[in-house]
């Protein structure tokens, strides 16, 4: 099909057609993805430290992990290595895929017209599978919310789309690719509209995203399954306990500011060392490693720790810390790993680092509330869901999208109210802080709208 009739197509057929090529292109980045990181995690963890990480229920994992590492010291060298690997693929060949990936998309919109380098999504899949692969504490959708921007701007190129267009398709990406590798992909759909903005929504971008996101999540769910990352929460939700949820909330916001500020501040610090550039993410590495051997839940991902806490298996969390001094720093310990390792250049999202620091935020107030009022809270596991979706909906300032995303990740639809008002608090509290600095507050201020 020629550009010029694409063009002359009404906005829905168009965005129908557009919305399936750009879907199958974020399945298959995800899927990509997905696979180069276990490779690396094949890798690095279990070959060079013989080490085993859990894996959450929805990808094969299972609540009977037991810790074991054959050459634990070697942890420190190995996330050093991974950084110093993925430093010298960025700098080298592309910059723009230092970091966390999804502020990065985010900036092409508003800023760029949509135009991302074609040679980013190589390189941005090569150093965060790398990074994210030998223990960096890191996530795997902002990786792969910028390849499946930068191929949607790719599409818009080849197929000689207007800027307007190309924007879209870049934010259907950042949407379709992160709802495919979540299995979630009406949050994601929502994400790609919520995400751009602290304040507002990008309305033209939700019927494409709903069409992308729905096909990548098809192609990604076809080959490692549709069960929900985290298992199905059966539990009922109790509306006596909102006001606890909403105290969660205001938990969460207070260390979701926290997290937005000690990560940047830790990125400030390593902008400032004179220290060669690709150097950097080796000693964030090294100093992640080092907080490991304390603490190894901070490694990768984390979401196999995220179901061993839901269910509650404290048992099988290992540190040299007694299990109530871990609980406690856990949140605090992940932050300074997270920082340490995209801070410094590394490369790889902070959305699962997020959930992963709302999660035990999450499990260590339902904790207390369990002894508090053992009624409203029988189980710790219904505010490690919604304090995931608490805590990260208001640090990304995207509150309804991370919300449905946390709910479609637990099969837990039960507990949407919950979510929804802690994600409120949460959103209050954070203020005009956010985790993505290249948001502007609403339509009016971007560039991306400039003479409207």
């Amino acid at each position: 099909m020629r550009a010029f009739k694409l063009w002359s197509l009404p906005y829905f057929e168009k965005w129908l057609l557009l919305g399936v090529i750009l879907g199958v292109a974020a399945g298959l980045s995800a899927l990509t993805f997905y696979f180069a990181l276990r490779g690396a995690e094949y890798l690095f963890l279990e070959r060079l430290a013989g080490l085993s990480t859990p894996r959450p229920l929805g990808e094969g994992g299972t609540l009977e992990y037991r810790f074991s590492a054959a050459r634990y010291y070697l942890i420190p060298l190995i996330t050093a290595a991974g950084g110093a690997i993925s430093g010298l693929l960025v700098y080298y060949l592309a910059p723009e895929a230092e970091g966390h990936g999804t502020d990065a998309a985010i900036a092409a919109y508003h800023y760029r017209q949509g135009r991302i380098r074609w040679r980013v999504a190589p390189i941005k899949l090569l150093a965060s599978a790398v990074t994210i692969g030998s223990g960096g504490s890191a996530g795997r959708e902002g990786p792969t919310a910028q390849l499946s921007a930068s191929l949607g701007s790719m599409v818009a190129d080849l197929l000689g789309l207007s800027p307007e267009d190309r924007r879209i398709a870049v934010a259907v990406g950042i949407g379709a690719g992160i709802g495919a590798i979540f299995k979630a992909p009406l949050g994601g759909a929502l994400l790609a509209a919520e995400i751009l903005y602290r304040r507002d929504m990008e309305v033209e971008v939700i019927y494409p995203a709903l069409v992308a996101s729905a096909v990548g999540y098809s192609i990604f769910g076809s080959v490692v399954g549709f069960a929900p990352v985290f298992g199905n929460y059966t539990g009922a939700f109790n509306p006596a306990a909102l006001p606890l949820y909403a105290v969660l909330g205001a938990a969460a916001g207070l260390v979701g500011l926290l997290y937005i500020r000690a990560f940047y501040g830790i990125h400030n610090a390593f902008k400032r060392l004179r220290v060669s550039p690709y150097l950097k993410p080796a000693l964030g590495g090294l100093l992640t490693g080092a907080i490991a051997l304390l603490a190894p839940e901070v490694m990768g991902i984390g979401y196999g720790w995220i179901n061993l806490l839901e269910y509650g298996r404290l048992g099988s969390l290992p540190s040299a810390l007694p299990a109530v001094y871990l609980l406690a720093l856990l949140p605090f310990l992940k932050i300074a790993a997270t920082g340490l390792t995209v801070g410094s250049g590394g490369s790889g999202g902070v959305f699962a680092p997020g959930l992963f620091i709302g999660a035990f935020v999450g499990g260590d107030l339902g904790l207390l509330f369990h002894l508090a009022f053992p009624q409203l809270a029988p189980s710790i596991a219904p505010f490690v869901i919604v304090g995931m979706a608490a805590l990260f909906g208001g640090a990304a300032k995207a509150p309804l999208s991370v919300t449905v995303m946390v709910v479609e990740m637990t099969g837990s639809f039960q507990l949407l109210p919950a979510a929804v008002i802690a994600a409120a608090v949460s959103y209050i509290v954070t203020g005009n802080d956010s985790i993505y600095r290249s948001q502007v507050p609403t339509r009016r201020d971007s560039p991306a709208h400039a003479g409207e």
